[in-house]
């Protein structure tokens, strides 16, 4: 039998060398671990760890292999708005009055007010995450700054889109996330964040059976929707997707439901995105004008491709609308990860660019913007500025090199505070199918601070699980 004294002394070395192994070596035991775990048999992974501020790397795999990010692309986005915007950049929404003949009326002679909006792409108009963005404090001042301008009657509300003109939709975004909230695309006008709640009722209803429709919220005028949504059991959620759809309508975008909900709800919500978010802006705007006696009862209102006959007419601005600040917006871009203000802030970079308002235009100067600070181009294939599109490419050391190069910016402090906690580490996730990435900043209990990139891609079963496995690599760290 050992002597009590050298068991003592066994286990005190035996735990003093498994201390004293390195980070590197720890992080290479816990990545032998995960890329041999059953989750991995066909996928793949990457890891990129420096130090922070000196750039040593700590750890490298796989790491300038082009992966789908998801939403851990949007630290690039962020990063590349602070630069190219400001950290004090607000969106800003004109409405102007101007004279002219009025497409109601037969009679040359006739003149009229138009409100005559010019926008910015502003993705916070309307937005209930402030309480000075929210429609019904929108609506108070556009209502007391037109009585005060003196316009007695509005008949007709025009759009201005130059520069704004192409798809909104970015490419590769795919069919089944287009039609739901999280695939809010960024429009010239974005109303209520581009989003509605589809209001079904299952109660009454047996398993199998259609759901019945209710409403939408907001109403949106035209609206022509087929539901295919049918009953399922208690509990079992939201499995509904929401399509643009493939049937023609003489109103409006058609759009179907499918999947189910539970059974026996009375009005069970299903979040989906506007396809033209100047519809239900322009149906506000003139419930307000209405409620203020600033219109008849019929407003004339045109779509933005055939609202350009005021050019030309004289015009004085009546209003303005400033968004938040980029800083605060970019907190809700990374904190709660809105698609829609990704997508927003790229075609704003290709706008501010002197560039069309295109996604492809402002991913193409983001490219060139990191290109310039040493990122290589090939590692930075960028579909979108949220990261919703599987095609998007991007290398966990490209990640790296913006999060490393965001330290030494005076706005870091507002970027590093947007990141969420996860994991005790202050890191942004993203998620799409069979795609998991963290990515951030971290500081260990000995002091010293580090910057990772982790991305999965195509792993198997549960993304609960997956996670999990990805902490404990992370967790190395520590």
């Amino acid at each position: 039998m050992k002597h009590p004294v050298l068991l003592f002394c066994s286990v005190l070395l035996l735990s003093a060398g498994a201390s004293a192994q390195s980070v590197p070596d720890r992080l290479a035991q816990a990545w032998e671990r995960f890329t041999t775990d059953s989750q991995m048999l066909a996928g793949i992974a990457s890891l990129y760890v420096e130090e922070a501020g000196s750039g040593n790397v700590v750890f490298s795999q796989n790491a300038r292999t082009g992966l789908a990010p998801a939403s851990t692309q949007k630290v690039i986005t962020a990063a590349t708005a602070y630069e190219l915007l400001g950290r004090d950049f607000r969106y800003r929404t004109d409405f102007y009055l101007a004279k002219g003949p009025s497409m109601r009326s037969q009679n040359p002679r006739d003149s009229f007010h138009f409100l005559v909006v010019k926008p910015s792409g502003d993705p916070t108009l309307g937005s209930w995450r402030w309480k000075f963005t929210t429609e019904s404090a929108v609506q108070a001042r556009l209502v007391d700054a037109l009585r005060k301008s003196g316009a007695r009657s509005i008949q007709d509300v025009r759009i201005d889109t130059v520069g704004w003109q192409g798809e909104s939709i970015p490419g590769g975004w795919t069919w089944q996330d287009v039609g739901n909230y999280f695939g809010a695309a960024a429009h010239a006008v974005n109303w209520h964040e581009n989003q509605y709640d589809l209001v079904l009722r299952s109660k009454g209803r047996g398993l199998g059976e259609l759901a019945e429709f209710v409403e939408t919220r907001p109403k949106i005028p035209g609206f022509a929707l087929t539901s295919f949504v049918r009953v399922a059991a208690k509990g079992t959620g939201d499995r509904t997707n929401i399509y643009y759809g493939t049937r023609p309508s003489a109103i409006g975008y058609p759009l179907e439901a499918r999947g189910t909900i539970p059974a026996d709800a009375e009005a069970f919500t299903v979040t989906g995105s506007f396809p033209d978010p100047w519809v239900p802006f322009y149906s506000a705007l003139w419930d307000t004008l209405r409620a203020a006696q600033l219109s008849p009862a019929a407003l004339n209102v045109y779509a933005p491709a055939a609202a350009m006959a005021h050019q030309g007419l004289p015009q004085r601005l009546a209003h303005s609308e400033y968004s938040p600040s980029l800083d605060s917006m970019v907190f809700f871009f990374l904190r709660r990860s809105v698609n829609l203000y990704g997508e927003a802030f790229t075609r704003r970079i290709a706008l501010q660019a002197g560039r069309q308002a295109l996604t492809d235009e402002g991913t193409e100067v983001m490219r060139g913007f990191w290109k310039e600070r040493g990122a290589s181009v090939a590692e930075l294939h960028l579909m979108d500025g949220s990261g919703l599109s599987p095609e998007n490419r991007v290398s966990t050391r490209a990640q790296v090199q913006v999060l490393q190069y965001a330290r030494s910016r005076p706005w870091f402090a507002g970027y590093f505070q947007a990141f969420p906690l996860y994991n005790e580490m202050k890191m942004k996730s993203g998620t799409i199918s069979r795609v998991k990435g963290f990515c951030g900043y971290h500081k260990a209990r000995d002091g010293k601070e580090y910057v990772f990139s982790f991305i999965v891609n195509n792993y198997n079963g549960s993304a609960s699980a997956i996670v999990q496995k990805m902490y404990a690599v992370l967790n190395e760290l520590k």
